[in-house]
């Protein structure tokens, strides 16, 4: 059985709620610093930062390829995803783990695409309910456009400011956090 201090000892050892302690920073002061050297927020910092540039990123290539070529950033990465797969093509399911959008979504957007000629679907040959997509001469050519689009908006927005040793590392780091 766990017992309590009394209240007068309780109250020395335990931070009232207008004090603020060691452990729980008022509005004013700073987190404290863990032994690294970083602070309790330091996660948060970096989620938010992630996030506003791949807004950033993300609008603006939207904004250049819908101008320059008529695709979305989804249609890009499924053209690309596609580009110099053999035929007969990519099972639809594979397909949605390389561009991260919901099976509805996908399907959607497939259809899109189909319509516009930039790519194609059949049936799997050896499962009826298996669809296949491959890109076709149409897509291959759109795409021929919308990469060096693709990669203006990347460098202006991403690489160019910074230096080539924070490119470097920029690569290196985002490499491996991929792979882990």
């Amino acid at each position: 059985m766990v017992t309590q201090p009394p209240a007068t000892q309780r109250s020395a050892m335990q931070p009232s709620a207008t004090q603020p302690s060691a452990t729980q920073p008022s509005a004013t002061q700073p987190a404290p610093a863990s032994p690294a050297g970083d602070n309790r927020y330091a996660c948060a910092r970096a989620w938010a930062t992630l996030t506003a540039v791949h807004t950033r990123l993300t609008d603006q290539l939207s904004r250049a390829l819908a101008r320059a070529c008529g695709l979305s950033i989804n249609d890009f990465e499924i053209l690309l995803r596609l580009d110099h797969l053999p035929q007969p093509g990519l099972r639809l399911g594979e397909l949605s783990s390389a561009v991260q959008l919901s099976q509805p979504a996908l399907s959607r957007a497939v259809a899109r695409l189909d319509q516009r000629g930039w790519l194609s679907r059949a049936g799997a040959a050896n499962d009826r309910r298996g669809v296949l997509v491959a890109i076709t001469p149409a897509g291959r050519d759109v795409l021929r456009l919308a990469v060096p689009v693709h990669a203006q908006v990347i460098r202006e927005f991403l690489l160019d400011p910074l230096t080539p040793r924070e490119q470097d590392l920029l690569a290196q780091t985002l490499h491996r956090i991929a792979a882990s």
